[in-house]
C-alpha cells in the first residue's frame, strides 16, 4: 500500500502493488493520482515539495522530481555523493504526518492485515479509510 499525504495528515491518493515490490519503483503512479481542485476550476496535480526516507533516494526519483518542479526533501543515503544543496532538516521533520497518517489508516483491522484476496477490493477498503480519516479531521475541531 503506498499513500500520498499532504501536510496536514490528510490522504491524497493510494496504490496497491505486490509486496514484494519496492516502493521507490511506484512514486510516480501514486503522484500521478493525486488530482485537486483549485478556486477557478483549474487541477492541481503537483506538490511544492515532497518529503521521503532514504527508501526513495535514487537519482531516477530525483530526476522526475526535478522535471516537475517539486523540491525533494529526501536524505541522501550513506553510499551517494553529497548534494551542494543544503538538506532542509526543518521541513523533513513535518515528514511524522505522513507516518502518522499510514498508522491510523493501518488501525483498522482491515487493512492491517489484508483480508480481501483482490487488490481492487483492497484499495476499495483503503479508500474508505481514507474518506473516514477525511471526515474524522473535518470533524474534528483542533483538525489533528
Amino acid at each position: 500500500m503506498h499513500v500520498v499525504v499532504d501536510g496536514n495528515g490528510v490522504p491524497l491518493a493510494a496504490k496497491v502493488t505486490p509486496g514484494q515490490a519496492h516502493e521507490s519503483k511506484h512514486l510516480e503512479g501514486v503522484l500521478e493520482a493525486v488530482r485537486l481542485k483549485r478556486s477557478g476550476g483549474r487541477t492541481l496535480r503537483r506538490p511544492r515539495r515532497l518529503a521521503g526516507d532514504k527508501g526513495y533516494s535514487y537519482p531516477r526519483i530525483r530526476r522526475y522530481l526535478r522535471r516537475r518542479g517539486i523540491r525533494a526533501i529526501i536524505p541522501r543515503r550513506k553510499d551517494q555523493r553529497a548534494s551542494s544543496r543544503p538538506f532542509d532538516k526543518e521541513s523533513y521533520r513535518r515528514r511524522n504526518m505522513i507516518e502518522r497518517c499510514v498508522g491510523w489508516l493501518k488501525e483498522s483491522r482491515r487493512l492491517a492485515t489484508r483480508y480481501e484476496k483482490l487488490a481492487v477490493n483492497f484499495l476499495a477498503m483503503i479508500k474508505l479509510a481514507m474518506i473516514r480519516r477525511c471526515l474524522r479531521l473535518l470533524d474534528s475541531p483542533d483538525r489533528t
